[in-house]
């Protein structure tokens, strides 16, 4: 179970402010008492998906994790500018804007360096066969 403090929905509150989308996503946190994964299940289904299991958002987070570790993001999350990062995953369709909130924070929660691991170890090992 993953879950984010107060504390953390006032900080995405402050930079996702105009938002519709990311705040009604961290309305359904507090709701669910900061628990991530309840509260993708319950957004989930009402953006017409069918979470069936309770890592159904740790596999969205891993759909998601090319976005996410490409180019200046990692640094982007490391530096707390999380609103850049929603935003690219909505842009990009990669992932709905009402999850967005919901995936950032679980990889903030994972840490980003460890999250991101798979990518730059398949880059890199891609690098050397090349």
């Amino acid at each position: 179970m993953t879950t984010i403090t107060s504390q953390a929905i006032a900080r995405y509150r402050d930079q996702l402010a105009q938002s519709v989308e990311a705040m009604q996503a961290l309305d359904t946190i507090e709701d669910c008492e900061g628990n991530l994964e309840d509260a993708a299940l319950t957004l989930g289904i009402q953006v017409g998906q069918q979470p069936n299991r309770n890592d159904w958002l740790e596999g969205l987070a891993k759909r998601c994790r090319v976005a996410i570790c490409e180019g200046d993001f990692p640094a982007a999350l490391k530096d707390n500018n999380i609103s850049a990062v929603v935003s690219h995953l909505s842009e990009r369709k990669v992932c709905h804007p009402l999850l967005a909130p919901l995936v950032v924070a679980y990889v903030l929660e994972q840490g980003i360096e460890d999250f991101c691991a798979p990518i730059h170890f398949k880059l890199n090992y891609d690098g050397e066969n090349s």
